[in-house]
């Protein structure tokens, strides 16, 4: 019989700026008896967080403090093995995060993280993805607003149109992201990082899809949308650009009830053109400045990773994610995910109920590298609704859904 392990989850990276949300967040939710611990290379800043922690809940006084560097294996591994799950918000995750995830594939330990890189994912199934089969454990990446509400969105989405009729053939599938926020140094710091890769991110894709099965007998397709005006979103809608559609990809390849033929684009909406102009041209921008190491460390120098909104800020942040959806056989739904700061407050309980679920839901017996809705599905859906997120259906039903998410925003 194998060894309890001493802490049931241990958040890498809580002294910062989301990680301290997070930290603060598992202060008021992590049910009673919850073993944690926070984890970090600077034992003093750690203990300057536990005790901003120990004003929410005066028990966080006593959380243990894990001294440990993403540049050293051994104490990775040591944190690792002392934990069932593994939180990190410590990235950009190219240049910082790989080798907590290899020592969470080599003891068997579940893990989760903020990563909106795809660069990085994709190395980690090259590299990790068997091993983690082969010991157990789960690496679930990008489970902050990159990609949950997209992920579980489309789930929760594809569910609801299945209890209208059964099984689909052909399933097309819209999502519409508007969003009114700001960002921090971290976030500031991954994008230039994966904007200053496009051909290792292209390698990286390329070879992940040469030995990735694919479903058998099924084609799931997230090409590019078109640019123009939605009538579902209401708005002008742009692509857009993000790991999201990835994630959605394999979620749809994973669970045969997205149908025979799937295919799922992604957009920004916004409600005057111009501004979805003014969007193109800014993330046009930014990716060709972070071609130039002088405008990249620039760019990286205006918000310093560590740094983000203050809560006033935060507080006056929001989100919606509408999806459309129809079936070849008429069949057509619209729902949505909403909720407050999408970027840090709604990531921190994203993150923060995502390694919740993992550590005491009845969960899919699954391993390797997993999307959200694989490894976690409808009990992080119901998590995140009774944390105050709102996932809706905002056409009329023919009839009311017994136990449908509905959430208060």
């Amino acid at each position: 019989m194998a060894t309890p392990r001493p802490y049931d989850l241990v958040l890498f990276g809580a002294t910062g700026f989301t990680g301290g949300l997070t930290a603060e967040y598992l202060a008021r939710a992590a049910p009673g008896g919850c073993r944690w611990a926070l984890a970090g290379r600077d034992e003093k800043r750690l203990a300057a967080v536990r005790a901003r922690l120990a004003a929410v809940d005066p028990r966080c006084a006593d959380l243990p403090l894990l001294v440990a560097d993403a540049a050293d294996r051994a104490s990775l591994h040591a944190v690792a093995a002392s934990a069932r799950v593994v939180v990190s918000t410590v990235g950009p995750y190219l240049r910082h995060g790989e080798p907590l995830v290899a020592a969470c594939a080599e003891t068997g330990t579940d893990y989760v993280d903020l990563t909106g890189e795809p660069e990085f994912v994709d190395r980690v199934y090259l590299r990790h993805h068997d091993r983690a089969v082969a010991s157990g454990a789960r690496l679930v990446h990008a489970c902050g607003f990159d990609s949950v509400p997209h992920d579980l969105g489309v789930l929760f989405t594809v569910d609801e149109l299945l209890r209208r009729g059964g099984p689909v053939g052909r399933l097309a599938v819209e999502g519409f992201v508007r969003a009114g926020g700001t960002v921090s140094g971290g976030t500031v710091a991954s994008a230039l990082t994966a904007f200053s890769r496009p051909r290792a991110m292209a390698r990286a894709a390329r070879e992940r899809r040469a030995v990735e099965p694919r479903p058998k007998g099924r084609l799931v397709r997230t090409p590019p949308g078109v640019p123009g005006r939605s009538r579902a979103a209401r708005a002008w809608v742009v692509p857009l650009p993000t790991i999201d559609p990835q994630v959605v990809g394999r979620s749809a390849a994973a669970l045969e009830r997205y149908g025979p033929d799937f295919t799922y684009r992604h957009y920004a909406a916004v409600r005057r053109l111009p501004v979805a102009l003014a969007g193109v041209a800014a993330v046009a921008g930014l990716a060709a400045a972070a071609q130039l190491p002088a405008l990249r460390r620039a760019l990286s120098a205006l918000r310093r990773p560590g740094e983000g909104p203050g809560p006033e800020q935060r507080a006056r942040s929001w989100f919606t994610v509408r999806f459309a959806a129809r079936a070849d056989d008429g069949r057509s739904v619209v729902t949505e995910v909403s909720g407050g700061d999408p970027g840090y407050t709604e990531t921190a309980v994203m993150l923060a109920e995502a390694a919740l679920c993992l550590a005491y839901d009845d969960l899919p017996e699954t391993s390797g590298q997993l999307t959200t809705a694989v490894a976690m599905g409808r009990p992080l859906i119901d998590r995140l609704v009774a944390a105050g997120l709102r996932f809706a259906v905002l056409d009329a039903p023919p009839a009311a859904a017994p136990g449908r998410a509905t959430g208060r925003r």
